[in-house]
């Protein structure tokens, strides 16, 4: 693999420690990937900005580079939502302590470091034309919406892997930046009616709760979808297009097509036997009606939001023409029960057609610079949510709020915004909901076993004993692992309980949020995190934080250590001339 001269001058310090720091991350990255090569980005967004999401493993990792005079990105970079809207703060009733001052200490690092603050999670849906091209985009719902819909290619960068190429102005050449990965690996048959871009937002977070473990999908789920189309009347929408990709990427789907919308690989079958086509699944208006019923408000309802992803501008005049109906009849929204939170660009067009004045005169609160998943709400306020967003569900009821929320179309969730009493008794609470088991394929393993992998180029030599902490199913770092024990709280989850801590984690991959780096960072940061971490697959989601903080790393096993190794098994780990070695010395009793 050819490394470009002046990635070679940064890793040897010419340019500065951060510029050096980046270089060696995005060697890291292709080293670990078995990238073909580098290309020149022409731009990449950053997330990790909400105090709520990068906790303390952010803020200290962005006052040690952003100190850096010569650590400033080389192409032009946007940055994701932040935690509140600095301008309606008061109006949020944020009661975290030094919440703001910590928000605008983040903000203005990644200022120093010359990115641009647009703060939103829609890159797509502003006025920058980036319509083709390679990014580097650490955004999940941004990545499956540019490479499903636009020509701008992007790997699901981590917030840590795209600020790296950023700085750098390379990414590795790998995954979906190469054609031949960009191919859809399970077929998706719909039928029935779909009315409402939630209906699309349901479909695609559903989509992703049926991966299996064995499935083969290197890249993440990438589906063909067929029948789509027709559902939707014989047009997709830029709305209905953005709540698919958006919930697909809850469970790490990067890109997804749509027969009749899509253009299909050459060559491409979905009735072929081809090996790379690894599940076949059927969804029809039952199921649809069936998660509906599910996640529908059985209690009173404390707010209402709308806009995850930001809300474009389709979606503000759809909330908007909802309200209008009810302001004719003389009603009004009470306590600003309806946020709506969109860009900043966005904002500015709808406030220039009246569009926000009418949702304020209704009582709504219209947010912009932040989104309802990277909020920390008043838990003397808000107990209940209900959204039209499955990104928003996802996020919500995880360990980053642990807030019960419920799903509805747009029109009845306006309803409930405006009346308190819609839904009557006593709220949910996430006790009460029903969690997914998510599919395990370990047994229990009684012999002595060697597996032999790779670490990282940065990494010379070391050797880690311990207790082995084991999983075939990915971990979603970002608010299913407690940012301040470890301990991993995520219902359903085979590892659910357990924490991390002192323990050799061995796992296939992250998934979920873009984010999972800094979490990973803040718990080496405060003495909780793993001993060493070990990945069947290449997890661009897990190896930032261990490569900037030099954490033993170990992946590109021969055979898989997450069906060879039991939780509790004692191992021994180590890194030697290039090769790691990982040896069981005791196994745990069943």
């Amino acid at each position: 693999m050819d490394i470009p001269q002046a990635l070679i001058a940064m890793l040897d310090g010419e340019q500065g420690v951060t510029r050096q720091k980046a270089a060696r991350l995005v060697l890291d990255l292709a080293s670990t990937a078995e990238a073909v090569g580098f290309v020149e980005i022409d731009h990449a967004h950053v997330a990790g900005v909400s105090v709520l999401t990068g906790g303390n493993g952010l803020r200290q990792f962005l006052a040690d580079i952003s100190s850096d005079p010569d650590g400033r990105v080389t192409v032009p970079t946007t940055l994701n939502s932040a935690g509140c809207d600095a301008d309606q703060f008061a109006a949020m009733g944020i009661a975290d302590e030094g919440f703001l001052e910590h928000q605008f200490e983040i903000i203005r690092a990644y200022e120093q470091l010359g990115i641009s603050a647009t703060l939103s999670c829609t890159p797509y849906d502003t006025e920058l034309e980036l319509d083709d091209g390679c990014a580097a985009w650490a955004e999940s719902n941004a990545v499956c919406f540019s490479n499903s819909w636009t020509g701008l290619h992007t790997n699901r960068e981590s917030g840590l892997s795209a600020l790296g190429s950023a700085i750098t102005g390379y990414a590795p050449v790998w995954g979906l930046l190469i054609d031949a990965n960009r191919w859809p690996n399970i077929v998706v048959d719909v039928n029935g009616t779909f009315e409402d871009p939630c209906d699309l937002s349901l479909l695609g977070d559903w989509i992703g709760k049926q991966v299996r473990p064995g499935w083969n999908l290197p890249f993440g789920p990438m589906p063909w979808i067929r029948g789509l189309l027709e559902a939707c009347g014989g047009r997709l929408s830029f709305d209905e297009r953005k709540a698919l990709t958006s919930a697909a990427a809850n469970h790490g789907c990067p890109m997804l097509w749509v027969d009749g919308v899509s253009e299909a690989p050459e060559g491409f079958d979905p009735d072929s036997a081809d090996t790379r086509i690894q599940g076949r699944i059927n969804f029809d208006a039952d199921e649809l009606e069936w998660i509906y019923d599910d996640l529908a408000p059985q209690g009173t309802v404390d707010l209402v939001v709308i806009g995850c992803p930001q809300a474009s501008l389709g979606e503000v005049r759809s909330a908007a023409a909802s309200v209008r109906t009810r302001m004719e009849l003389g009603q009004k929204i009470p306590d600003q029960r309806l946020w709506v939170f969109t860009s900043r660009h966005n904002h500015a067009q709808a406030e220039a057609e009246g569009t926000t004045e009418l949702l304020e005169e209704a009582g709504a609160l219209v947010l912009i610079d932040t989104c309802p998943e990277v909020t920390p709400y008043n838990r003397r306020r808000f107990n209940h949510l209900l959204t039209n967003s499955m990104k928003a569900e996802h996020y919500l009821t995880s360990g980053l709020n642990r807030m019960p929320t419920s799903v509805a179309r747009m029109e009845v969730c306006i309803a409930h915004a405006f009346d308190p009493e819609l839904a009557r008794g006593p709220r949910p609470t996430l006790e009460e909901g029903k969690s997914a088991t998510r599919p395990s394929s370990k047994t229990h393993r009684e012999d002595i076993a060697t597996f032999t992998g790779l670490s990282l180029p940065s990494q010379d030599s070391w050797r880690i004993n311990g207790l082995a902490l084991v999983t075939d199913v990915p971990i979603t770092w970002l608010g299913y692992v407690n940012r301040e024990t470890g301990v991993i709280e995520h219902p359903g989850h085979p590892l659910d309980g357990q924490s991390v801590e002192g323990r050799i984690l061995i796992y296939p991959k992250g998934s979920g949020s873009t984010v999972a780096p800094y979490v990973l960072m803040g718990l080496f940061y405060s003495g909780r995190g793993p001993l060493a971490v070990v990945n069947s697959d290449v997890c661009p989601l897990t190896l930032p934080a261990c490569s900037l903080l030099g954490i033993p790393y170990a992946h590109g096993f021969t055979e898989d250590p997450c069906l060879g190794v039991n939780s509790g098994d004692e191992v021994d780990l180590w890194l030697e001339d290039g090769a790691v070695t990982l040896q069981t010395v005791q196994r745990a009793p069943e």
